[in-house]
């Protein structure tokens, strides 16, 4: 019996489309979608017994590998004193230090659910903080799923083809601008036109959401220094990359710092969370100091703050082995772009820091190698518009067995063409 095929389908009868996000229905690479029962580590094990090398890691969320025994057991002893108090507490505290004390620009943090709340909160503050209404965002940059930012994104809607959501008035993208990513000039022209309207820049400093996009130094320099001399903000969203490839964020590595930093993901340990941070005279902006509104029953949960604290903490001390979570993303990278040219197969493999993501000239290509590997115990996640993360519990054991897999799935595409 496919106990996970099973499930799927019971899932279909009560949850949109058998999911909760679109992506996770596989519908990209068609099939049957995994069905969870626990993870450990590196690996992801299913209802029918099959284990998985993970490289979707929550989409970004677990560094440390699946249920890192000391997150398990700081979380557990803090659920028993309660699950939630809709108030400020210690470990709510203790988090936000670690953070200020790892990214210093930020000065003061607002804690919330998601990384679609924190670019919420983020823009409504930059907005309040300017009094202006434009935004300029990067056309296949995704930033959760606010009405106004559901227009040429990445993501969901690029591996579902959608340029921009239904429900979404016209009215309500009216003040979004676009411009293609990397295109100085192009910025420059928009801000000419519009400068004094322009509340901030948002913009992804690593792109994780149509494909893997390196940064653009230059670039990023670029908007910064258009963005100051206009009055605009900058707002670098990290959710992806704060913490990915150092003990802070990517910001700090590339010497540019914005105005106002997203973060999300990784800074919850697994669980749902979501912040954004400024210096004080921005942040002094959001009530109950100023008038932006902002506020969420769950945000600054106990448990979740010590799911995050507990994972900065071992991160701190993993501060020197980021480069080995570098080191084995080339070589897993650099392996599969071999094995593609051996074969004579055009496969783009972009990857930075520990992250990476795969293209095939064609979809179906994709969707066979996808299908695959699945059944040779790797799972990546399910589009090639969604990056792959490579985690701290990951091995070279777990490397060497994925690029043995991958050389047979393109020996199957290779047979097919």
């Amino acid at each position: 019996m496919d106990k996970t095929k099973e499930l799927f389908n019971l899932a279909k009868r009560y949850l949109v489309g058998g999911v909760d996000s679109p992506v996770r229905s596989f519908s990209y690479v068609g099939g049957n979608p995994l069905v969870i029962k626990s993870a450990k580590g590196s690996k992801v094990f299913d209802y029918n017994g099959n284990n998985f090398i993970d490289y979707s890691l929550s989409f970004g969320a677990l560094i440390l590998g699946h249920a890192h025994p000391a997150v398990v057991t700081a979380v557990k002893k803090k659920i028993s004193a309660g699950f939630s108090f809709g108030t400020t507490n210690k470990t709510e505290i203790e988090l936000a230090q670690e953070i200020i004390n790892a990214i210093p620009f930020i000065k003061k943090i607002r804690f919330v659910n998601s990384g679609t709340e924190a670019v919420m909160g983020a823009l409504r503050l930059a907005r309040g903080y300017t009094q202006r209404d434009k935004i300029l965002k990067f056309r296949h940059a995704y930033h959760g799923h606010a009405d106004y930012l559901l227009v040429k994104s990445g993501s969901g809607l690029a591996t579902l083809g959608i340029s921009a959501s239904l429900g979404v008035p016209d009215d309500f993208i009216k003040h979004t601008l676009i411009a293609p990513g990397g295109d100085i000039d192009y910025v420059k022209n928009i801000f000419r036109k519009y400068g004094q309207e322009i509340a901030a820049v948002i913009v992804e400093p690593v792109g994780g959401n149509y494909g893997v996009i390196p940064p653009d130094s230059s670039f990023l320099a670029g908007l910064r220094k258009i963005t100051r001399n206009c009055g605009s903000l900058l707002i670098f969203d990290e959710v992806i990359s704060g913490f990915s490839f150092h003990y802070g964020s990517l910001a700090q590595v590339l010497g540019i710092t914005p105005d106002i930093i997203c973060l999300g993901k990784i800074i919850g340990g697994g669980l749902p969370i979501g912040a954004f941070g400024a210096k004080e005279k921005i942040m002094r902006y959001l009530a109950p100091l100023g008038n932006v509104y902002q506020a969420s029953t769950f945000a600054g949960n106990p448990v979740v703050m010590q799911s995050g604290l507990s994972t900065l903490k071992i991160l701190k001390k993993f501060k020197e082995d980021y480069k080995r979570l570098e080191k084995l993303t080339n070589i897993l990278a650099e392996s599969l772009k071999k094995e593609a040219l051996l074969r004579k197969i055009s496969l783009e493999i972009s990857y930075y820091g520990n992250m990476f993501s795969l293209k095939f000239k064609e979809k179906k290509q994709f969707s066979g190698f996808y299908k695959f590997m699945l059944k040779q115990g790797v799972y990546f996640s399910p589009s090639e518009f969604e990056a792959n993360f490579i985690s701290f519990a990951h091995t070279q054991k777990d490397i060497a067995k994925t690029i043995i897999a991958a050389g047979r799935g393109l020996d199957k595409i290779s047979v097919v063409h």
